[in-house]
């Protein structure tokens, strides 16, 4: 089979999802680096992970970040205030892992609680005052959420301009 056959009989989705990632990502790093004065890789590589040719498997995906994103700041933060000591960051992504897995129960992107709890916590340990490094931790997730947020309004807007039919099987 040519390239020229299987960009055919997929729809082009990888043309299409490599679309959805250019303009996403242009406008993240127009928002977060030009606007908000901080380093957009944390909202690039979120919705990178949110985003998705499919806007059924991207919804399903956002669903699951936004949730398990939720979990592990709060885990973080709860952290952040009650211990500064080097067992702090394995305990907070254990606790994470536990909550997602049996309390909250969201399989789609469950690894992200432990990553964010990680993102929260690690970055709290530069900081030596509990508020900055709350303030610390707050940004980063909303920048997380924020990248989620523009991952999956991109792929809806080429979902509109740009249909593909459900993905086959296998």
């Amino acid at each position: 089979m040519t390239l020229w056959q299987r960009l055919q009989q997929d729809e082009l989705r990888g043309v299409h999802y490599a679309v959805n990632i250019f303009v996403a990502t242009t406008v993240l790093w127009m928002v977060v680096k030009v606007y908000g004065d901080a380093n957009p890789i944390w909202a690039i590589s979120s919705m990178v992970a949110t985003s998705d040719p499919q806007l059924r498997q991207s919804l399903a995906t956002f669903k699951g970040r936004l949730i398990n994103t939720l979990v592990g700041s709060a885990i973080g933060l709860v952290f952040i205030v009650f211990g500064h000591t080097e067992w702090q960051l394995p305990t907070a992504l254990a606790l994470s892992v536990l909550m997602s897995s049996y309390v909250v129960r969201v399989p789609t992107m469950w690894r992200q609680a432990p990553i964010t709890a990680a993102i929260v916590v690690a970055g709290s340990m530069q900081h030596h005052d509990t508020l900055g490094a709350l303030e610390r931790g707050a940004v980063r997730v909303g920048e997380v959420l924020f990248g989620c947020v523009v991952g999956i309004v991109c792929a809806w807007g080429l979902s509109r301009l740009w249909p593909l039919r459900e993905a086959p099987k296998g």
